[in-house]
């Protein structure tokens, strides 16, 4: 499909999104706006209200050892998961993550997050995608990644104790890891897309050289 295809009929000059008040400024910030925009069928929607969770830009990596065709997982207590009582637990198995804080870049984040939750060292850092991760009601916007690792030594508990993090490090054969999305056991939108993506490249990257230090 040709990139014009895909075009979308407004941009900013056709909105007018306003900040009124701020409803929580904790752990996570939540805002208000007053808001208008343009109609698809003509004219321009009467201000209404709309409430934001400001979560800023996260960066996430799916830790793979080529030559031994394994993923690196965490394990860890999510509160969000934690009051589906349809779901088997509240531990959920994760790409390593973290938020983007002011000065740094994404790529800084992925490197940071792996050593921090999984005691990894990053070689070839791979990017997979940028998205949002809930637009109706969300600013976080995640940037994706895939790295090229040597898991060897790789294994225990991580996280850091001042952030009340307890992670367990998971090192899991990756077809394995790709059946837990038809199972239910990976039940979370960036390991989901971030193993489909390795599914589609999987017989490029499997039993590949790992160029330390190398961004595709």
């Amino acid at each position: 499909m040709a990139k014009s295809e895909l075009g979308v009929k407004f941009n900013h000059k056709d909105h007018k999104s306003v900040l009124t008040k701020r409803l929580h400024d904790g752990f996570f910030k939540v805002d208000s706006y007053q808001v208008e925009h343009e109609l698809f069928a003509g004219g321009r929607t009467e201000a209404f209200t709309r409430e934001l969770f400001e979560r800023g830009e996260a960066s996430a990596v799916l830790l793979y050892d080529p030559k031994k065709d394994l993923v690196v997982l965490t394990e860890q207590y999510r509160i969000g998961a934690a009051l589906d009582k349809n779901e088997a637990s509240p531990w959920l198995l994760e790409v390593v993550a973290g938020m983007v804080e002011e000065g740094e870049s994404a790529e800084e984040v992925a490197c940071r997050e792996a050593e921090e939750e999984a005691g990894c060292e990053l070689n070839q850092l791979i990017p997979i995608s940028s998205y949002w991760s809930s637009p109706g009601g969300t600013s976080e916007k995640v940037h994706l990644y895939c790295a090229l690792i040597d898991s060897e030594g790789l294994g225990g508990i991580h996280g850091l104790q001042d952030e009340q993090e307890d992670i367990l490090v998971r090192i899991i054969p990756f077809q394995a890891a790709y059946e837990g999305i038809e199972s239910g056991a990976i039940n979370n939108a960036a390991t989901i897309i971030a193993l489909q993506w390795l599914k589609l490249r999987h017989g490029e990257l499997s039993g590949s050289d790992i160029i330390k230090g190398e961004v595709i």
